[in-house]
């Protein structure tokens, strides 16, 4: 049974940071396709970041220069380093494994 379970999100000031972690069981992060995901309230779902198995990523351009996705193999764990947040980046974020399997979300709210 794959589990994914998100952590990290909060409140921020714009310009802040935080960083997002996605912990994985039933599967071997490492040998799949990780992305992370966001939904802002009235807004489709929206792919944020990938790393392949390559260990290569991939980003969208509205948060290029400005999070990193990363992964640590012998955790299990895809993370998500987010910098100068921005209001814009208030959503609730997903990581999801495959295009099939899917965290709970963990909410970001940047405001001051």
């Amino acid at each position: 049974q794959v589990q994914l379970v998100e952590s990290g999100g909060g409140l921020v000031q714009p310009g802040g940071s935080l960083t997002l972690s996605c912990a994985a069981s039933g599967i071997i992060l490492r040998f799949n396709v990780v992305g992370w995901y966001r939904q802002a309230p009235g807004k489709e779902r929206e792919l944020v970041a990938q790393i392949f198995s390559s260990g290569g990523t991939s980003y969208a351009e509205f948060v290029k220069g400005r999070f990193t996705i990363s992964r640590n193999n012998a955790k299990n764990t895809v993370y998500l380093q987010m910098n100068s947040l921005k209001p814009e980046d208030t959503a609730v974020y997903y990581c999801n494994v495959r295009t099939e399997y899917w965290g709970q979300g963990t909410q970001v709210a940047v405001s001051s």
